[in-house]
């Protein structure tokens, strides 16, 4: 059923049986529904929840001071409807998020034919979107399958769980991602980072995106099904790693009917069933013999058996999209980061001398004191977040603003738009760490993992692990861009992706640095300083 009014295909097939008479009838009966949701919508008439920038969910933004500069279409004015292409948004999500803001504000509705997507952007109505679970539902994957199909199963799990269910069983998944776990993984962590730096070798260059997707394919594997048959957990990783790829390429197909995004589905359907297979061989041999029982594996099968819980589907549900939504996301920070301190040898000759001197932040205390690599990282996260964009599924009819949304309609909130926006951050397409020494964004207006009751789960251990595997790289290698190299970068899916390799120079670290020209698509994501001189450590 379209938003408003009668299917067209519903209208042509009555007409075609009964004769112009009934397409009056159709036609009246269109345009009083039009006049009674209206009315509905201009005297909020209907019994649905109403979410406002004056509401006083939107005043519940932490401390924050919310700047009157956020542009935002009141009720009074002409809708923020832009009738448009979903391929145009497919083909290039952050060209299109800019051009509806520009036009829009902050609220914006993309309309293509009858199907409808809103779009919330800026922590007013971050806040009502992320914080209420009940109204605004999650689908981690936009395809699911039939309800019988392995895709359906391994795409059941927390990520697309909601309500009381979701609690449920977050509660159960926090165990191996709470704070106390985190030393468990440790050892597995420190002997894969030097596994992959004794493989590298200075004078070579490395495409550095190749390398971290590989490193934290490893790792984890390894965390989550544990090291003790480590070429079982990397294969099944792998699998694991092309399963998410195939969500991401055919995912827009949902909404846009395209061969480009829709023709490897069948593939998809195949490498599901695969993979089913193998994570029920996986589960039969974690309950033969646990091994040292420190894997998310381990630690959640005896969980769900203490509380009688056991259900297979569900665990492998979970492990898949624990996998799909941890290792591209983290890979792709690395690599950003990586790319970015390349970039901006000022700010690589402060960490190198913060790491000479020994200052690392403890990664088990989130409250030590905050070093020049937490800022980095931040400002990496802010600048180009892994995660650019995702949705939300209306639960039922609501109003947001000025829009009247049915039941069904994805909410799109961006963190790559909220992070960009200059009334937030100043000169916000430059990278400076700094900055973070001045400002505390609430968590409607810093998000990179999220945040309210569906915050990821595993963005501690993200940044656990960032904290320490590059004061380890950096401690042994000096990473140069390549000057020349073409540095390509868009969102694929919701992942703000590169697109080319990263080619870094892996040179000896003696604390001179120095930025290099590069081309391509990053220059319209960020910022880049002009190639700087060479800075020397200091005597």
């Amino acid at each position: 059923m379209p938003f408003l009014g009668i299917s067209p295909l519903r209208r042509r097939a009555a007409e075609s049986l009964v004769g112009p008479s009934l397409s009056l009838f159709w036609s009246l009966r269109s345009f009083f529904f039009r006049v009674g949701k209206f009315l509905a919508w201009k005297f909020h008439l209907e019994a649905v929840p109403v979410y406002s920038s004056t509401s006083r969910s939107a005043e519940k933004i932490g401390q924050m001071d919310l700047p009157e500069s956020i542009p935002f279409s009141p009720v009074e004015e002409q809708l923020p409807i832009t009738q448009g292409d979903f391929r145009d948004f497919a083909a290039d999500p952050i060209a299109e998020m800019r051009k509806l803001y520009a036009a829009h504000g902050s609220l914006a509705l993309l309309q293509d034919g009858f199907k409808k997507v809103a779009f919330a952007f800026g922590p007013v109505w971050n806040q009502p979107v992320l914080s209420n679970s009940h109204d605004f539902h999650s689908m981690f994957f936009a395809v699911r399958g039939s309800r019988r199909s392995s895709l359906r199963r391994l795409t059941s799990g927390l990520l697309s769980m909601n309500d009381d269910e979701h609690r449920e069983h977050r509660r159960l998944l926090m165990g191996p991602f709470a704070r106390k776990s985190f030393e468990k993984y440790f050892d597995g962590i420190n002997l894969l980072t030097s596994e992959m730096l004794d493989s590298w070798k200075v004078g070579e260059t490395r495409d550095i995106l190749a390398e971290m997707t590989q490193f934290m394919l490893r790792v984890t594997s390894g965390m989550l099904f544990g090291l003790d048959n480590p070429e079982f957990a990397y294969q099944l990783g792998h699998m694991l790693h092309e399963w998410a790829k195939l969500n991401h390429e055919t995912g827009t197909g949902a909404f846009v009917a395209d061969e480009k995004y829709t023709n490897r589905y069948d593939d998809l359907l195949k490498l599901s069933d695969e993979l089913e297979v193998q994570l029920k061989k996986l589960l039969e041999m974690k309950r033969q013999d646990a091994g040292d029982g420190n894997d998310v594996l381990s630690i959640l099968l005896k969980a769900y058996q203490e509380e009688n819980m056991v259900d297979e589907t569900k665990l492998m549900g979970h492990v898949a999209l624990l996998f799909a939504a941890a290792h591209l996301t983290t890979a792709h920070t690395f690599t950003w980061t990586f790319f970015l301190l390349s970039q901006h040898p000022e700010v690589m000759q402060e960490l190198h001398a913060e790491l000479q001197a020994g200052v690392l932040a403890d990664p088990l205390n989130p409250n030590s004191t905050e070093t020049l690599l937490d800022r980095i990282l931040k400002e990496s996260m802010r600048v180009l977040p892994a995660s650019a964009y995702s949705q939300r599924i209306c639960a039922r009819d609501l109003t947001l603003g000025p829009l009247q949304l049915t039941k069904g309609t994805p909410v799109v909130f961006s963190q790559f738009m909220t992070h960009h926006m200059e009334a937030l951050y100043s000169e916000p397409d430059r990278f400076v760490p700094s900055r973070w020494l001045d400002i505390r964004p609430s968590p409607y207006a810093y998000l990179p993992f999220g945040t309210g009751p569906r915050m990821c789960i595993g963005g501690p251990l993200a940044m656990v692990i960032l904290k320490m595997v590059i004061p380890q790289v950096l401690s042994r290698f000096k990473l140069s861009a390549v000057p020349g190299s073409t540095i390509n970068g868009r969102v694929i899916s919701t992942m703000l992706t590169p697109t080319s390799t990263v080619p870094l120079l892996l040179e000896e670290q003696d604390g001179k640095f120095a930025s290099a020209p590069i081309e391509g698509s990053v220059h319209q994501l960020v910022d880049l300083p002009e190639p700087a001189k060479t800075v020397r450590r200091a005597a």
